[in-house]
């Protein structure tokens, strides 16, 4: 899969505006009501991440999931990135 120019990445974070680019990966940072919720949506995010055969880092503290995404095997961003991204938003 092709890496992304960084033309192509601001124009996929435009569609994106809750997700940022940070050293190379696109980051987004969720908060819940407590810890139990926070697992649910990384439980949740897990599934999407398994059906599209693609998967975040995941920091979980309490409340709040960091998730970030890269291709790690292509070594940056690519469209699996970024079609991930809108699948966990969709959640």
């Amino acid at each position: 899969m092709p890496l992304f120019s960084s033309e192509q990445i601001q124009a996929r974070l435009k569609s994106l505006p809750e997700w940022k680019l940070e050293d190379g990966v696109i980051v987004r940072e969720f908060e819940f009501g407590d810890f139990a919720l926070a697992i649910s949506f990384v439980n949740a995010v897990a599934e999407q991440a398994e059906q599209a055969g693609h998967h975040p880092d995941i920091d979980i503290r309490y409340n709040r999931v960091r998730l970030a995404l890269t291709s790690h095997d292509a070594g940056g961003l690519t469209n699996r990135d970024f079609d991930l991204a809108d699948a966990i938003n969709a959640l």
